[in-house]
């Protein structure tokens, strides 16, 4: 790969290389060595979350500290690596992780509690000469404040407490919220799995029927879903979508990202990124409407079978949901 170290033999080994490095070697400062201005360019590398938006490597650093402090023997266990690009435009890569960790120490969550806990995060980055430039995290934090006893809306409710109440808590990504990036996508096939993919997630959220699921989803779905639940079957899935869209009947949904891989010995996998965008004017995954403007920044995986969808990983961090739904309305 041009531009980078020669122990990295491709995108995936990269990421999955420095991943190890700076958390299970815990190689914090290397972090530096990765998150930098690229070449020629001179910005700083910006990452962003539904908590909101960072810039350059310090920030990182410093988060990464806290987190292992809190949870210093957790794995990150790479799962997959979803990614597009070339020498020449740069590549991206999805990485999707299943972190393993014991709660030894306090911090954001709380006291220690010494529970045991698994959840899963997506990383997006954009990488090109050895570096991250450009990344967007989604951690599923309903899954990590559940397993240590806390309720999303809760820890929600909390977070605006510690940081001085809605008036001057620290507010949650949104579509006004300013970034500099240089990110262009690679150039991508006309036709590919993940447009077709994008195709179906924007059916369901325009008809919200369920014939779509007989005909896109493989009998024997298998979802993961945020809050660290797993649920089976067509009608099940279908459940999800239709609470989570009909929660923002008026919303717009926004295909922000697509990369996909088709491996030898592996089934077609894409990877979609999406904002839905819009007021929280229905009943549905959050409760009766608030009429509150909401921000949805997400992350899906899937997997095709031969009968359709066959596994689909959905990452969104309903904590930061609840926080502005909170925020607004006190």
């Amino acid at each position: 790969m041009k531009g980078f170290d020669s122990k990295f033999k491709d995108i995936p080994d990269y990421i999955l290389k420095i991943t190890y490095q700076i958390w299970e070697n815990q190689d914090v400062e290397s972090i530096r060595e990765y998150y930098g201005d690229v070449p020629k360019i001179s910005l700083p590398t910006p990452t962003r979350a539904p908590s909101g938006i960072i810039y350059g490597a310090e920030p990182v650093v410093q988060s990464t500290y806290a987190a292992l402090k809190m949870f210093p023997n957790r794995q990150l266990l790479g799962e997959d690596v979803i990614w597009i690009g070339n020498d020449e435009e740069g590549y991206f890569s999805s990485h999707r992780i299943l972190s393993t960790a014991t709660h030894s120490h306090g911090g954001i969550y709380g006291p220690a509690t010494g529970k045991k806990i698994v959840y899963r995060g997506v990383a997006d980055c954009a990488c090109k000469d050895n570096l991250i430039y450009d990344e967007w995290l989604v951690r599923d934090q309903g899954a990590i404040v559940r397993q240590l006893g806390i309720d999303p809306k809760k820890f929600a409710e909390n977070q605006i407490s510690d940081e001085g109440g809605a008036e001057n808590a620290k507010k949650p990504l949104n579509e006004n919220t300013p970034c500099d990036s240089i990110y262009t996508p690679p150039t991508l096939p006309k036709h590919n799995i993940a447009q077709d993919y994008a195709n179906i997630l924007t059916e369901i959220f325009n008809t919200k029927q369920q014939a779509v699921f007989e005909k896109e989803y493989d009998r024997a779905i298998q979802q993961f879903q945020p809050g660290g639940f797993i649920k089976y079957g067509r009608e099940e899935v279908f459940d999800f979508w239709n609470k989570v869209f009909s929660a923002f009947p008026n919303a717009k949904l926004n295909i922000e990202h697509l990369s996909f891989v088709h491996d030898q010995n592996q089934p077609p996998k894409a990877a979609v990124r999406w904002t839905l965008v819009g007021k929280h004017d229905g009943d549905g995954y959050f409760g009766p409407p608030t009429g509150t403007n909401i921000y949805i920044l997400g992350i899906n995986h899937v997997e095709f079978g031969p009968r359709g969808i066959k596994n689909e990983w959905v990452l969104f961090d309903e904590t930061m949901v609840w926080k502005q739904i909170l925020m607004q309305t006190g």
